[in-house]
């Protein structure tokens, strides 16, 4: 995702967090439960976990439901989760592309909650491979700007092979293959750069410029598909350009 659009969705993100931080909590224990259970309790041997669990920190989730959710994922105690992982494809408002991520134990729940979401703002379900090939799965390391400089970030990740860094005034957002995500975030620890996430995502291949209104429009489409327990991740292929981002927080100010 280019780096106006995931700077501005995060910060859409963070303003209506507080509203909604019992779903959000829930799915980041999901995200543990599912990484627990595919690769195990040990965070040490298990980078997907291990930064499942940083980000529920990051996000104030209280240590005894990380503790639960990994024993839950990884079978400890008798529990046991079982989700099923499906990606929809879809347009929103003036046919930006939208992948959406869901994990769920209800498939047709997940399926009704998606379409109603998209009809109900502008959106519409797309064949499965009309949308998913202008995007990549790409690793996505962001690091804030506070005690950092791009020279620091640059040594650190590009030696160990990030593809791509974005300076922004809130930071960096750093590009990588999937497979090579854990290096480049290690690297990033090793030099004592503290990153905000660091997560595998579909980065749209071409990118396309939208204004104020169409991305008022697109947030609110992402903001009622988030709103579904079962919806994850929503990855658009939006790019705004520092004009509209201005414009955008001048309507959050």
């Amino acid at each position: 995702m280019s780096g106006h659009s995931k700077w501005a969705t995060t910060k859409h993100k963070k303003a209506i967090i507080d509203s909604r931080r019992a779903k959000s909590w829930a799915k980041l224990i999901k995200n543990i439960e599912v990484a627990a259970k595919l690769g195990g309790p040990d965070l040490a041997g298990n980078p997907t976990l291990f930064d499942a669990v940083q980000k529920a920190k990051k996000t104030s989730v209280p240590k005894d439901n990380i503790d639960r959710a990994v024993k839950r994922g990884a079978g400890i105690g008798g529990e046991a989760v079982e989700y099923l992982s499906i990606m929809y494809e879809g347009y929103g408002p003036n046919g930006v592309a939208l992948m959406i991520e869901c994990l769920t134990d209800n498939k047709n729940r997940a399926a009704a909650e998606v379409r109603t979401a998209l009809s109900r703002n502008g959106g519409t379900l797309a064949d499965p491979g009309s949308v998913a090939y202008n995007f990549s799965r790409k690793g996505v390391i962001v690091v804030g700007s506070e005690g950092t400089t791009e020279d620091d970030v640059m040594m650190a990740a590009l030696e160990a092979g990030a593809e791509e860094i974005e300076p922004h005034a809130e930071g960096f957002e750093i590009i990588t293959e999937a497979t090579d995500l854990v290096a480049v975030r290690t690297a990033l620890q090793e030099a004592g750069i503290d990153y905000e996430s660091a997560d595998v995502e579909f980065v749209p291949n071409l990118k396309v410029e939208i204004d104020a209104d169409t991305a008022r429009k697109v947030f609110r489409l992402i903001d009622a598909l988030e709103d579904s327990e079962d919806v994850q991740n929503v990855f658009t292929n939006f790019d705004l350009s520092p004009e509209v981002q201005a414009e955008l927080e001048n309507d959050e100010a």
